[in-house]
């Protein structure tokens, strides 16, 4: 028979989908992710920020894609063929992020998480929900609804209206 403790600690547990950028193990809420599909040619719209790829046509939805890699100020940003866009469902808005490399969902207590550390100004940890152990490797926890700023569901918005104009003019 399980004891209320029990039960709790079991309802602590989140799930996460974790992923590859360059050399470091990420993961974000698992409900948060609506798909995954493998990396295709973004249209670019002008005058957007460098990680704002562009937008996508994703079954008749136009999809604002974000570079991880370039969000995050990673150098060398190379695309292969596990190269895959993570399409999130974030509040009302549907974005995709590009990553390296998608790795397993997994499940995380909350009492395994830890805070991020102080990095003295030279990491913006605010979008970094802490850090958990996986087998040997430390997997960042990123906040997408933070790391997803109000500035960018801005932008969001301009891409929707000149994917709108682009696709009126075809």
């Amino acid at each position: 028979m399980n004891s209320a403790s029990d039960n709790d600690s079991q309802s602590d547990a989140k799930g996460y989908l974790t992923f590859w950028l360059g050399e470091e193990y990420y993961g974000i809420d698992i409900l948060t992710v609506q798909e995954i599909i493998t990396y295709s040619q973004v249209t670019a719209i002008a005058n957007m920020p460098p990680y704002i790829k562009g937008v996508m046509n994703l079954r008749g939805v136009v999809i604002p894609i974000v570079d991880m890699r370039l969000k995050f100020q990673l150098e060398d940003v190379r695309y292969h063929d596990m190269t895959v866009v993570i399409i999130l469902n974030i509040g009302e808005r549907i974005v995709g992020i590009v990553v390296d490399s998608v790795a397993d969902v997994v499940a995380i207590d909350a009492n395994d998480i830890q805070p991020a550390p102080d990095f003295a100004g030279a990491l913006d940890t605010k979008y970094i929900q802490g850090l958990a152990s996986q087998s040997e490797l430390m997997l960042i926890l990123i906040h997408i609804q933070k790391l997803m700023t109000s500035r960018d569901m801005a932008l969001f918005e301009q891409l929707d209206s000149d994917a709108s104009l682009v696709h009126d003019n075809q």
